[in-house]
């Protein structure tokens, strides 16, 4: 476990690569370890908490003994301070292997719309103190919501997150592709590798992988702070996952039904969400939001089709979302008495013509646009229930995208309809690959343009950028900022806001 430890940290602080030339590495190792030690031993990935709702919120720690031990004591505190001057709650739970020796603790009693602060003790030691907050309730004048998408590990540095744990915010919203299950690539110039080192298969795999992303100073420092809301998307299993497989899962790897429970208890373990129900959930934030968040991929998603012309295409049958959750969402929306209806969204809703740029591929089997049927099921819905200010929230593109929701723009049905039922907000990739890693800048600039041309509810779009945004919600608007980061090469703390967009209440159009 200690070399394993070691080798995290190389990769952590910029060392060698883990595996390779370790007799090289053993000096940097020695040092970085017991610095880090000192600070952190054995709380070395942080503290987190999830799922806030307005009397509960989840924390969550991971102990990591210096050997394998069959269970470990962890206490833990709630306190109103930072001080701990006045404890509110404290416990205490085992842990052991069997949970990879993590611990979440679902802390009840508390107080609507109020900050928290907690830590845990375990093995003569005392984790971070972390600060979270509840949701409010009754009368909300104003919410801020930080939603953030795709961050893969060797692609760069995690420099949004460290952004976003700067700024005041009720919630992070985490729109999935948390991990990537990839094996080592060469997609950037950056000395960070994939541990292991192979492509995820195993339960023991996906606990390595979960470890070393949270050995990242900035994501430890956003989880720290601000309590987290989280959906996974594809990566977190395999690429482009539905129910009964994944465009990446090949026979040679096993079972995918093993797989993929190998990854949702992984992703149980080390991610501070509430356990014993639906991956879909709901969220209410007094009278001002109520959030929902879908799970678009083992759910009820069937395979996606070969491309428009395969038959299966337009198939009622086919699904996304699957029947029961859809009569879920449906009930939810109906129901929901706060103004606006935010929905937590892994993959683009809008429809969007490809075509001027990929015309032999003019719309993504893998998002709704590859599930017209129960899309068109969703708008009219919407349309049907008089349901105002619905706001879609979207990741796994690694574009910044804003779209007035449109049932029919693209003349499907011989005549299109330009009234706008919700708007979209697409949020960019925190490290991910963007377009212009394959292309200049120009290239990409009028692949964007082509694309602003073609689909006339597309108000805005940025395939070039990565960063996160900020969702401002009050009674009479709800503001969109995209903050984009100067660069994921290496740690840096610059940041732009290089785009905000405000739609009115009840309007549907984007300002």
């Amino acid at each position: 476990m200690r070399l394993v430890l070691y080798s995290l940290l190389i990769i952590l602080l910029g060392g060698c690569q883990a595996g390779k030339d370790q007799s090289a590495a053993r000096p940097l190792r020695e040092a970085t370890a017991s610095l880090y030690e000192l600070q952190s031993k054995p709380f070395y990935h942080g503290v987190a908490s999830g799922d806030p709702l307005s009397d509960r919120v989840i924390i969550w720690t991971r102990v990591t003994p210096d050997d394998s031990i069959s269970s470990v004591d962890v206490t833990w505190e709630l306190a109103s301070t930072p001080e701990f001057d006045h404890i509110i709650k404290k416990g205490s739970i085992k842990t052991s292997p069997d949970k990879d020796y993590t611990v979440k603790v679902d802390v009840d009693g508390l107080n609507p719309g109020s900050y928290y602060y907690y830590r845990f003790s375990a093995l003569d030691s005392r984790s971070p103190v972390g600060r979270t907050k509840t949701l409010p309730a009754g009368a909300v004048e104003m919410l801020k919501f930080a939603v953030v998408s795709c961050s893969n590990w060797q692609h760069g540095y995690f420099n949004a997150y460290d952004r976003v744990a700067e700024k005041e915010v009720d919630v992070v919203l985490h729109l999935g592709d948390y991990i990537y299950e990839y094996g080592i690539d060469n997609a950037r110039n950056v000395d960070r590798r994939h541990l292991p080192e192979h492509e995820v298969v195993t339960l023991q795999d996906y606990r390595t992988r979960y470890s070393q992303y949270h050995l990242d100073v900035a994501l430890r420092k956003m989880r720290q702070r601000h309590p987290l809301i989280t959906i996974w998307d594809d990566h977190e299993v395999a690429n482009n996952s539905y129910v009964e497989g994944a465009q990446n899962h090949q026979p040679e790897e096993g079972d995918y039904v093993a797989r993929k429970a190998a990854a949702r208890k992984a992703y149980y373990e080390w991610i501070p969400i509430r356990e014993g129900g639906n991956h879909y959930r709901t969220f209410t934030f007094g009278n001002l939001a109520e959030l929902v968040m879908l799970d678009e991929r083992l759910a009820g998603k069937t395979k996606p089709a070969e491309g428009v012309d395969d038959p299966i295409y337009p198939q009622e049958n086919r699904s996304m979302l699957g029947d029961r959750q859809l009569t879920w969402l449906e009930d939810k929306l109906d129901n929901a008495s706060a103004t606006w209806k935010v929905i937590g969204n892994q993959v683009m809703f809008s429809d969007f013509d490809r075509s001027a740029v990929s015309p032999r591929n003019p719309r993504n089997m893998d998002s709704w646009d590859g599930y017209p049927a129960e899309k068109q099921k969703v708008a009219q819905m919407i349309k049907d229930n008089n349901l105002n200010n619905v706001v879609f929230l979207t990741g796994d593109t690694h574009s910044s995208w804003a779209f007035e929701v449109v049932a029919d723009p693209l003349k499907r049905n011989g005549q299109a309809d330009y009234k706008p039922l919700a708007v979209e907000f697409g949020t960019t990739s925190v490290s991910s690959t963007n377009s212009n890693e394959s292309m200049p800048d120009d290239s990409v600039i009028v692949r964007e343009q082509a694309y602003l041309r073609s689909n006339p509810h597309l108000k805005y779009v940025n395939q070039r950028d990565h960063g996160y945004l900020v969702l401002t919600l009050s009674k009479n608007t709800a503001q969109v900022d995209w903050y984009f980061v100067g660069t994921i090469l290496k740690p840096d703390t610059s940041e732009t806001l290089a785009k905000s967009l405000r739609v009115d209440v009840n309007s549907n159009r984007l300002k």
